[in-house]
């Protein structure tokens, strides 16, 4: 039942009260900046109950969003909190509720206690001195559709008389301010649940392309997947069979390309832990708030467009084993989530309060040199304890050439298998890969094969199939020109050889000294120098293959242009993550590559 205003009291000289146009006009004003703040709806609905609560005549005020089922989905009121939330949802006048939105229309009530839509609620509603109570309530609407309403109530002592049409019209402007921000609101959530559902079929299609190297062969390693028989990788292996009979934290560190990944899930595979789940999150890939939803998992509500509670991944793992990729690029203030997480086992989800425990082990990957970024404080002393308990180091792919043959037959075996061939290599092109420096190391092996055997002209690849013969090859590319140049003179002798020359340069293996305008953090893995090229062509290679002399992979120092391309090879080519490895801006990143003419490679 609807009432434009209460009776007259009896009381004499009655005042009259309604929202005068200039605090109609104020109260619009004050709402409209609340709404277009960057908060959680429920927290801005809040704010916009306690500034209608400072500026009409009223005792509680009250929103209510409705689902799809027409069930109160987000309640907020005044004094509104996320703990009482549940309570609140718990109180709400269904039935008065219910026909606002039926008939679309204001609903006025001069004496709650006597209405039957409030039967049931008189906790909530009747005054403690037995007071009237009245109660208006308007819908709130977007695009002709009615999604929750907007609701006050006051104490009428008959000392004066509310004119309720003013009331009603204030507060009907202020519904549709609402409705039209809760419609942006949702309309945001859907974009962003379709660009993360997106994101995972992506990453997913992404995964499954890059198909990794067999894990089963009769060659030394093939209980874990790994190809090699080097000394280093040897050793590896055997560490991680050590490693993984145990439940002890495990940091991989190495350039990108060595292999992390694959490493990482060996560990998994040798461990108890086997049968239970193997869970991956690059770190990286995510932005900070969207990486705490993905570990930690998040309640529903939490924050917009959480619609549904949702597992993060350490209970996703639980039992088994979660993977960390990329940890050394998280942000300071994660990192300290993190860290209790490592320390206690327990975390909450976001937007919850119950403490969950998990069983987890965790494995952790970084190509960053975590010591230095200890010391400039970009990263947390006691969280690099926590993740190095045991660090297990990958070399470079040209720090164990020997191995270069079985895994570039290995990728060509698959390839065969994939296409219905029979492609082979031979002893010259086997050469060609033996002599390549291969900063992408695996990776870069990998997509060298492919890319060759996809161009072949003949079942028998030769050097000339490569890329490297008509001056394409990406390493080539890259390094072509950039010959190391000795910051200290030296002398020639009569008949100094290249040898020589190389002995009278500082070892690779030290650290390299500051380029004149792009430093270069020391490497955390010291670099065992590539064996020397002998002076001249190789019979057999072509001129142009970066195993040549003009190969950065010989003694010598690196000038400021080959430490630019040695940082956006190892990001990816992405200024940013280069300019976080060069300690630099990324606008100083965009000037160095401006001065030496070196054009950003899309991908």
């Amino acid at each position: 039942m609807t009432h434009p205003e209460m009776p007259h009291s009896e009381i004499p000289h009655p005042m009259s009260r309604g929202t005068s146009p200039e605090v109609a006009l104020i109260g619009v004003y004050e709402i409209s900046k609340i709404l277009t703040a960057a908060r959680r709806l429920e927290v801005t609905l809040a704010n916009v109950v306690n500034i209608l609560s400072s500026m009409l005549q009223m005792r509680h005020g009250m929103i209510v969003i409705l689902d799809k089922e027409g069930e109160p989905d987000m309640v907020a009121t005044t004094g509104w909190t996320p703990e009482m939330a549940g309570q609140i949802r718990a109180r709400v006048p269904q039935k008065a509720i219910d026909q606002i939105v039926a008939t679309q229309t204001p609903l006025v009530v001069q004496d709650v206690a006597a209405d039957p839509l409030f039967e049931g609620h008189e906790d909530l509603f009747v005054s403690p001195d037995a007071a009237t109570v009245s109660f208006i309530g308007v819908p709130i609407k977007a695009e002709g559709h009615v999604m929750g309403t907007l609701s006050i109530d006051r104490i009428w002592d008959g000392t004066a008389r509310f004119r309720f049409d003013e009331d009603v019209r204030f507060l009907s402007m202020v519904a549709n301010l609402v409705g039209q921000t809760v419609r942006l609101h949702e309309l945001v959530a859907s974009d962003r649940d379709r660009l993360i559902a997106q994101t995972h079929r992506l990453e997913k299609a992404l995964k499954e392309e890059q198909t990794p190297v067999e894990r089963k062969t009769t060659e030394a390693g093939s209980a874990i997947g790994i190809i090699g028989d080097s000394p280093l990788v040897k050793r590896l292996i055997a560490t991680a069979q050590v490693v993984a009979r145990s439940n002890t934290t495990v940091l991989l560190r190495g350039e990108s390309g060595t292999g992390k990944e694959l490493f990482a899930r060996a560990i998994h595979e040798l461990s108890p832990r086997k049968a239970k789940p193997f869970v991956k999150v690059n770190c990286a890939a995510l932005p900070e708030a969207v990486l705490e939803s993905e570990l930690f998992g998040h309640e529903k509500g939490a924050f917009t467009g959480a619609i549904n509670m949702r597992q993060g991944r350490f209970e996703l793992a639980h039992g088994g084993t979660l993977f960390l990729d990329e940890i050394g690029e998280i942000s300071p203030a994660f990192q300290a989530k993190l860290l209790r997480v490592l320390q206690e086992g327990e975390f909450e989800r976001v937007g919850g309060n119950r403490t969950l425990k998990v069983d987890v082990r965790l494995v952790c990957a970084t190509n960053k040199n975590l010591e230095e970024a200890v010391a400039k404080g970009e990263f947390r002393a006691d969280l690099y304890y926590r993740i190095h308990v045991v660090p297990l180091l990958l070399p470079p792919l040209r720090e164990r050439p020997g191995d270069i043959p079985k895994l570039a037959r290995s990728v060509l075996d698959r390839f065969n298998k994939e296409n219905k061939q029979e492609l082979v290599l031979s002893a010259a092109a086997i050469e060609v890969l033996r002599r390549c420096y291969f900063p992408g190391n695996v990776r870069e092996l990998e997509n060298c094969v492919r890319r060759t055997a996809t161009l072949a002209h003949d079942s028998v690849i030769t050097p000339h199939d490569f890329a490297c013969d008509s001056g394409q090859c990406l390493s080539a590319v890259l390094w072509k020109g950039s010959a190391p140049k000795h910051t200290l003179p030296v002398t020639p002798a009569p008949a100094a050889s290249h040898a020589a020359a190389a002995q009278a340069a500082p070892p690779a293996s030290g650290p390299l000294a500051p380029a004149p305008v792009v430093p270069v953090p020391l490497s955390p893995v010291p670099l065992t120098p590539f064996p020397a090229a002998a002076a001249g062509p190789v019979e057999g290679l072509p001129v142009t293959c970066p195993g040549t002399e003009a190969c950065p992979a010989l003694p010598g120092r690196p000038n400021e242009k080959e430490q630019l391309l040695q940082a956006m090879e190892r990001s990816g080519w992405v200024q940013a993550k280069a300019a976080r490895l060069l300690n630099l801006t990324p606008r100083q990143i965009g000037y160095a590559l401006r001065k030496h003419g070196i054009d950003i490679k899309r991908f």
